[in-house]
């Protein structure tokens, strides 16, 4: 099974689930067992390259690492709680307590970021939207205007590119100085919002012609429905967390809530 031919939403209900189950895990193993299971699926079924996986995931990794050593050398572990000092140089102080909170909440934020490269590199957008409209119900209205800003945002940026281009050849991006450099960025804003205007009246009028009314009452060139493969599917990733669960609980001996 490819995570690509999973019905998309399905697969966002499944990342959802999981973000608001591990949000409750207090202890470090659950969220780490449940991270390297989510790493295992992502790159067994996903079919995805790792170094653009990596590139994503870098600043994530680097911002959870953050918040490992912040809050393992500035926690403040209640008065009732006993402690034990892991490692202490001058006023820095680490302890059991502050380290075991700190990776919970690193990790924590590892599975959210993995959990949002899986259901983002292997979903096609327009076929997420599509999905809602067919198997949630979304108004066709707001979903294929989201589908129009979705491709006018990449097309605003080939036109931007464009402009860019026209501008240095005749010399408009020439001047120097803070106020030229500003100057030269406040002429792109004209053509951009003209180009926009033009595309919003064709595509209006292109989608008047088809018949578009927004009615749920119409035919789609691509029809998505649930399989018994997106339900295993679902099911599997949620059985990802309890299992992490189980392992930590009574396999290792953390406790909920510690």
């Amino acid at each position: 099974m490819q995570l690509h031919s999973v019905n998309p939403s399905i697969k966002a209900l499944a990342v959802i689930i999981l973000i608001f189950c591990i949000s409750f895990s207090y202890d470090p193993v659950t969220p780490f067992l449940l991270w390297l299971l989510i790493l295992a699926v992502t790159f067994l079924f996903g079919e995805i390259e790792l170094k653009r996986w990596l590139l994503f995931f870098l600043p994530f990794f680097i911002l959870a690492f953050g918040y490992i050593s912040t809050i393992a050398v500035f926690s403040h572990p209640p008065a009732e709680i006993e402690t034990i000092n892991l490692f202490k140089i001058g006023p820095i102080t680490i302890t059991d307590y502050g380290l075991s909170t700190g990776l919970a909440l690193g990790l924590r934020v590892l599975c959210f970021t993995s959990l949002s490269l899986l259901f983002i590199m292997t979903t096609n957008p327009i076929h997420f939207i599509l999905s809602l409209v067919q198997q949630c119900k979304m108004p066709p209205k707001l979903a294929y205007g989201i589908l129009a800003g979705y491709r006018f945002f990449l097309l605003l940026h080939d036109e931007l590119k464009i402009i860019r281009r026209a501008h240095h050849i005749r010399g408009v991006n020439r001047m120097e100085g803070l106020h030229g450099k500003l100057a030269s960025k406040t002429k792109l804003i004209i053509p951009l919002l003209a180009s926009a205007i033009r595309k919003a009246e064709r595509t209006a009028i292109a989608m008047e012609s088809k018949g578009f009314t927004g009615s749920r009452n119409r035919t789609y060139f691509h029809k998505f429905s649930v399989s018994v493969k997106d339900w295993v599917f679902l099911s599997v990733m949620v059985s990802l967390f309890f299992a992490s669960l189980f392992i930590s609980i009574w396999g290792i001996g953390y406790k909920l809530g510690e």
